[in-house]
């Protein structure tokens, strides 16, 4: 329990480093493994005009460079606030096998960072979505997924 809370307020901290540095939004985050840490991000959103990265991306950027694998299995994160809807996605996908999280999303939203629209839109039908989303093409993205299938060179993930 204690290693758990060292490794809380050093993604608070982080997080609290960002506002004070001007660097990005209020989030810090870190990803352990084995009781050590090999990932940290705080959110750099604003400092490189990049929408995704979210101190949780960032560190899982971080992380599976390190480790050299887009698996985390076995790793965990702690996060400052809840994550969002693209990085709880993001953490799934790393097979992240702990998430521990301080502030709630609750919380985020008093400081204006509100993800509740985003899960409300994914609860709506394509077609009732305010983003228009419109298929076209599948066939030929389809044989995509039929070479895909084919190879002999695939990585499953």
């Amino acid at each position: 329990m204690e290693d758990r809370k060292v490794f809380m307020k050093e993604a608070i901290t982080l997080a609290l480093s960002n506002v004070k540095n001007s660097h990005g939004g209020p989030f810090g985050a870190v990803v352990v493994k084995e009781g050590v840490v090999i990932g940290s991000g705080t959110n750099q959103v604003t400092a490189s005009n990049d929408p995704t990265a979210h101190a949780e991306i960032v560190a899982i950027r971080e992380a599976t460079t390190k480790l050299g694998t887009f698996d985390l299995t076995g790793c965990e994160i702690y996060a400052s606030c809840e994550p969002c809807p693209m990085c709880l996605g993001a953490i799934y996908w790393a097979k992240i096998t702990k998430l521990y999280y301080a502030a709630t999303k609750d919380d985020a939203a008093k400081a204006d960072f509100d993800d509740s629209y985003i899960y409300k839109e994914f609860a709506l039908p394509k077609n009732e979505r305010t983003m228009v989303s419109l298929q076209m093409m599948r066939d030929d993205a389809v044989k995509v997924f039929e070479a895909w299938n084919k190879s002999d060179q695939k990585v499953p993930y």
